[in-house]
């Protein structure tokens, strides 16, 4: 659906989402104190109120994505009948990876594991051989398949509206067979501002990680000094990649940069595996593993209402309202780039491959750093405590060439910021231009300065803090509408493919039944074309 060109941006979804993020970046300018203050009370009332929601609402994702990928629609294709995908499956899985996990896996890989290393889950002591099994289990938790559940429902949702049944490209048109096709507009408006708002600030938490590893990174690597000035500096440089990549195109700028995330990130396994504890690092992935399948449902419901642990508050619940506010963000992109494959593929190729190179990233790299504390008497647990940002860098100083990893390693920060952010761009571009698929370039350019914006103020007003409880309050109703969008989309599975799936299969009888009749009347002399009529008519 392609949008008026005289109404490019020029609609309430534009203007209304831009005006309240610009409102946002007035506010954390003008009273950065009054912003921090309030988001320390938002994020402690959410948390504390919806904690056990965020966990039943993905978990029930989890397993309606598995259910509907074994189920007879898996091999319905996102697109007709006999498309094929656009992007070979090496480049889509790299855009898969870079985009879904941006530098959050970078920034957490070593910090997540090391953090419950030190203050373990179950509450047990800490810095022990059991605390650091407990770590990986949960690292592996936190990474898995529960995070790419949520992308793989707004994605898959979109794509089958999209690319199956010809409508728009916007959340709300996602919607069709719960509030019909035409009229709501100020309803339709409502989800989509929501969305966009909602993608903005979790794309903000995602970049605004990235930025305070990268001004750790130089400050550990380089002396250069951890303030307000660097951090401004880093927010500019990178908004002047991300724009430049996004003017050139999904084909060349994002295309070639998750291929450059991905062999980078593949290289750096390789080299931490070759030069770090090998044996160990692969009997933490087999354990991690054997862990995370067996805790399962624990962990996926894990609260602890009778003792008071905060733990799962403070981390499992942030990283699942995380993922949903940016996941209409990850979702249409992923869209974008899957037409063409089956529901079957696309939910096991979403739902499985990034996780795993999510856990096999997390035992290289968390496994190499616990090991190096267990057995080597390095502190890199209390360098963590210390600044969450210096995980890696305080990791590579027990490597030779550490120096030269670290460098890569902040390359590598740079990249995947610079590829969600750009992605971002490209998505926010096609939300507020009624699912436009080649975004004017001033909406894109536009959206890139706000979410710069956006990310600085957040940083300076409330660090860490602030970026996750823009993300907390965010997703909130946001996973009202994604679970909305997975009974439309059931709805519409049943409605408009289950005769074409019986279709098939009668067809399938039909000519089994005439290919015995043409048999057995081979002598007679009868047209085969009238037998196979006849048999068709007699079974119907």
């Amino acid at each position: 659906m392609k949008p008026k060109s005289n109404a490019i941006y020029m609609n309430s979804v534009f203007w209304i989402s831009a005006v309240v993020i610009a409102l946002l970046v007035i506010w954390g300018t003008v009273d950065s104190a009054g912003m921090s203050k309030w988001a320390d009370l938002a994020y402690n009332f959410t948390s504390d109120a919806f904690g056990w929601f965020y966990l039943l609402s993905v978990l029930a994702i989890v397993l309606f994505c598995a259910g509907l990928a074994v189920s007879k629609y898996g091999r319905i294709r996102l697109g007709g009948d006999h498309e094929k995908p656009k992007y070979s499956y090496f480049t889509w899985i790299g855009m898969l990876f870079s985009t879904g996990f941006g530098a959050g896996l970078v920034f957490w890989g070593i910090a997540e594991p090391m953090s419950h290393f030190t203050n373990t889950p179950s509450g047990m002591e800490g810095l022990s051989p059991e605390a650091g099994r407990q770590a990986m289990q949960y690292s592996f938790f936190n990474w898995g398949i529960h995070q790419w559940s949520v992308f793989t429902i707004v994605g898959l949702t979109l794509a089958y509206f999209q690319y199956r049944k010809n409508s728009g490209g916007m959340i709300s048109d996602t919607l069709n067979p719960v509030i019909g096709k035409r009229g709501k507009k100020p309803l339709r408006s409502g989800i989509n501002i929501l969305a966009v708002i909602a993608t903005v600030l979790g794309v903000a938490t995602s970049v605004g990680m990235g930025i305070l590893q990268i001004n750790g990174g130089l400050n550990y690597v380089f002396d250069i000094p951890q303030n307000t000035t660097f951090l401004l500096l880093i927010t500019g440089g990178l908004l002047l990649l991300y724009l430049t990549s996004a003017l050139t195109g999904l084909d060349k700028g994002i295309k070639f940069l998750s291929i450059l995330n991905l062999v980078l990130a593949l290289g750096l396994i390789a080299v931490i595996l070759f030069l770090g504890p090998t044996k160990f690092i692969l009997e933490v992935f087999a354990l991690g593993i054997g862990d995370y399948i067996q805790n399962f449902f624990g962990m996926s419901l894990g609260l602890s209402p009778y003792d008071g642990n905060t733990w799962s508050k403070g981390w499992t619940v942030n990283y699942w309202a995380w993922v949903i506010a940016w996941s209409p963000f990850v979702g249409a992109f992923i869209a974008r780039i899957s037409r063409g494959r089956t529901i079957r593929e696309f939910v096991f190729g979403v739902l499985i491959v990034p996780p795993f190179i999510a856990t096999v990233w997390i035992a290289v790299f968390g496994g190499t750093a616990i090991y190096m504390d267990l057995f080597q008497n390095t502190n890199i647990a209390g360098a963590v405590q210390n600044d969450v940002t210096s995980a890696l860098f305080a990791t590579f100083e027990n490597f030779p060439m550490s120096t030269l990893l670290s460098v890569v390693f902040i390359l590598l920060i740079v990249t995947f910021l610079v590829t969600s952010a750009d992605s971002a761009t490209f998505v926010l571009g096609m939300m507020t231009t009624n699912g436009n698929q080649n975004p004017n370039n001033t909406v894109k350019a536009i959206w890139g300065v706000l979410m710069s914006a956006i990310v600085a103020v957040l940083i300076i007003s409330s660090g860490l803090q602030g970026l996750q409880t823009a993300s907390l309050v965010a997703a909130l109703p946001l996973t009202f509408i994604l679970f909305l969008m997975g009974y439309s989309l059931m709805k519409s599975l049943k409605k408009g493919e289950l005769v074409e799936v019986e279709s098939e299969e009668h067809v399938e009888v039909y000519e089994e039944v005439a290919s015995d009749r043409l048999v057995k009347h081979q002598s007679a002399p009868q047209n085969s074309n009238s037998v196979f009529r006849d048999t068709v008519k007699e079974n119907i």
